[in-house]
């Protein structure tokens, strides 16, 4: 098992740096997860795709696809490609905290 500090307080990941304890997640280590993983600063569409990934996984169990991102996050394909560099579902389900969805490489 990996650790990693985000926001002061030391978290387990695995091998690929997501959380293996979701709950651990706070809206303050986003900006560093993400520092980390290369996106840079967050803006608005970042954390809406952020928040509607948290919320996916709270009620499913599991994050959203690519595809379902861009049909019902708000944000088009395009643009998820463009805020999460190099896959938009795998990317953001780091940053949000959640495990990496089910179907991502």
């Amino acid at each position: 098992m990996f650790t990693k500090v985000y926001a002061g307080t030391e978290v387990p990941v695995n091998e690929e740096g997501f959380f293996t304890d979701p709950a651990l997640w706070r809206e303050e280590m986003a900006p560093e997860i993400a520092a980390d993983a290369g996106v840079g600063e967050l803006g608005e569409r970042h954390w809406q795709v952020l928040k509607f990934v948290r919320a996916e996984f709270e009620e499913k169990g599991t994050g959203p696809t690519v595809r379902v991102l861009g049909k019902t996050s708000g944000v088009a394909v395009k643009e998820l490609y463009q805020l999460f560099p190099k896959g938009p579902a795998k990317l953001a389900a780091r940053i949000a905290g959640i495990p990496k969805p089910r179907g991502c490489i």
